[in-house]
């Protein structure tokens, strides 16, 4: 593997990956710095964990600082960055800057994540200091395009980070109507693991001559993923759960619906397997506490819908479960990315009722996936292994109730306006999906 130094990433930058421990650039970034670096626009193709953030990060910093091509470092001005990343879910948006800040610090720039469900006085302000990267979700940045809080005018570089994930979301018409107000001059960056449903067209009208670059193809054939469903009667599917949520490292499992992922962490957490949710129903507040908790190691396991499956990035997560198998191939993928990411290794575990057997064979074979099927019950050596060395029980303590209206007294409860408006799910309504698989339509 090559440095980042000699792909052409300047010292400054390079400085701060190697503070993190990066060193070696991943194959997409090998390949697709050399041309980004220079100015072309690109065409990146991978899956979710093969490093595309840094891959894109660098020369989006390095571009606008002046630090790389002929430009000039790009003026700050109030309500118009210089710099643009789309991503399509909040999760995301906020895992980028995480990403892209100490970066663009290194090089005197600033950054800012703009996205629905949250008040956008917070997001004005910080457009008003003059941001220099604005990482966004397309529905809260049309609406403060539409009230003229910003232009594009001045947007040098741009980044699409998940076309195809904004594709399956019905978010390509936003997304067209956005990068018409960016100058068609900038240099454009477009990452997606495929180019079906209408990236294709994205490219060929926004993306000039791009290097196309390529570094997996859409299958999962991650070399240090394995596969298993285990098919199991379905009165003993929620026992086999809880004992795949027991081990001592992280896990995912994904639900088919908000309520049965919030039930479910519940659930586990009465058992003495600490858990959180996140899913669309939640306020931001309350993802990013989950997520944190979760981040952190204060929880091993996060129960989730497809709102996780493109957004969350954290790293050692040793199994995906897939407690609800998805209704298509693309949200098997997206969902299998949570683990096995930048070359370590991971489980993904399907597990499907006799019913369910049929369907869930359909859909390796569509996702070009061979997994191992087995019958099993709980004590099955198969699951065993699976678990690995299981965590100690934590004792429950139920949460206290508060009471809502009006307490004694006549005098208004906190309690009872907790969330306002956001009781309906904290989204605002332009980040809501149009179109999209079963799995996806209720999710942001």
């Amino acid at each position: 593997m090559a440095t980042f130094t000699d792909l052409g990433v300047p010292k400054a930058l390079s400085a701060v990956l190697a503070q993190q421990g990066i060193e070696q650039a991943f194959p997409i970034q090998e390949k697709t710095l050399p041309d980004s670096l220079a100015g072309r626009d690109v065409l990146g193709r991978g899956k979710t964990g093969s490093g595309k953030t840094v891959a894109f990060a660098l020369p989006l910093v390095s571009r606008l600082a002046g630090l790389s091509g002929n430009g000039a470092r790009a003026a700050r001005r109030a309500n118009r960055p210089t710099g643009l990343v789309l991503a399509p879910t909040r999760e995301l948006a906020t895992q980028i800057d995480r990403t892209v800040a100490p970066i663009a610090e290194a090089a005197g720039l600033t950054t800012t994540v703009i996205f629905g469900g949250v008040s956008q006085k917070n997001q004005e302000k910080a457009l008003a200091k003059g941001a220099d990267i604005v990482i966004a979700c397309p529905g809260r940045l049309e609406d403060l395009l539409k009230q003229n809080i910003l232009t594009l005018d001045d947007v040098r570089v741009t980044v699409i980070d998940e076309a195809d994930h904004m594709a399956d979301m019905g978010f390509l018409p936003v997304v067209t109507r956005i990068l018409k107000r960016t100058p068609q001059g900038g240099q454009r960056l477009l990452f997606s693991a495929t180019l079906d449903g209408g990236v294709d067209k994205l490219v060929k009208q926004f993306l000039s001559n791009p290097v196309k670059h390529s570094v997996d193809a859409p299958q999962a054939a991650v070399s240090t993923m394995d596969h298993h469903v285990l098919v199991v009667d379905a009165d003993e599917k929620q026992e086999l759960i809880e004992a795949l949520a027991s081990g001592t490292g992280r896990r995912v499992m994904f639900t088919r619906t908000k309520h049965r992922a919030k039930k479910m962490a519940r659930k586990l957490t009465q058992m003495g397997i600490p858990a959180v949710d996140l899913h669309g129903n939640l306020s931001q507040n309350a993802r990013d506490r989950n997520l944190a908790q979760f981040s952190a190691g204060d929880v091993r396991v996060l129960v989730a819908t497809d709102v996780a499956a493109r957004g969350v990035h954290v790293d050692e997560v040793e199994l995906v479960v897939h407690i609800d198998p998805p209704t298509e191939h693309k949200s098997y993928l997206h969902r299998s990315g949570r683990t096995a990411r930048a070359g370590a290794s991971g489980s993904v575990v399907t597990v499907a009722t006799k019913e369910e057997r049929r369907e869930v064979t359909q859909l390796m074979k569509a996702a070009g996936v061979t997994a191992n099927f087995d019958t099993v019950t709980v004590g099955s050596p198969a699951v065993t292994e699976l678990v690995g060395e299981r965590a100690e029980k934590v004792a429950y303590v139920p949460q206290p109730v508060q009471a809502q209206g009006r307490p004694a007294g006549g005098q208004r409860s906190g309690a009872g306006r907790s969330g306002g408006r956001r009781g309906r799910g904290g989204q605002n309504r332009s980040e809501q999906p149009r179109g999209g698989s079963r799995d996806q339509r209720p999710e942001t």
